[in-house]
C-alpha cells in the first residue's frame, strides 16, 4: 500500500499507509497524526489541514482550486508549497509523499 510521511513542527515523523483515493487529511486523521485537525471534515471550508508538501512532489499534485487558494490566504505562514490536505487524494504517483505540518495546528 502507498505511504505518506507526515513531519510535525518539532520534527517527529509519522509514516502511515494511505489507501488510494483517500484524502491526505483523512489518512492523517485515521492514523491519529497530530497536527491535522480537519475541523470542517474535508469540505475545504477551513484551513486546519494545512501542510507544506515537499517540493519534489509538486508536479504530482492537482492544481489548487479557487476555494483552496481563498482558504490558504488565512493561514499564518503561507508558503509556495502550502496545501490543504483535504484537497489532495492519494494516488500511485504520491507514494512516499512528504508533508510538513505547521506549528499553529498543534
Amino acid at each position: 500500500m502507498p505511504t505518506v510521511v507526515f513531519i510535525d513542527h518539532a520534527g517527529a515523523t509519522y509514516q502511515v499507509e494511505a489507501p488510494l483515493n483517500k484524502s491526505l487529511m483523512q489518512v492523517a486523521l485515521d492514523n491519529a497524526v497530530p497536527g491535522i485537525l480537519g475541523d470542517c471534515g474535508g469540505s475545504c471550508s477551513c484551513a486546519t489541514c494545512h501542510g507544506y508538501v515537499d517540493q519534489p512532489w509538486a508536479a504530482a499534485l492537482p492544481a489548487r482550486s479557487e476555494t483552496e487558494v481563498f482558504m490558504l490566504e488565512g493561514v499564518p505562514d503561507l508558503r509556495e508549497n502550502s496545501r490543504l490536505c483535504c484537497q489532495i487524494r492519494m494516488s500511485p504517483e504520491l507514494d512516499g509523499v512528504v508533508v510538513h505540518l505547521p506549528q499553529e495546528q498543534v
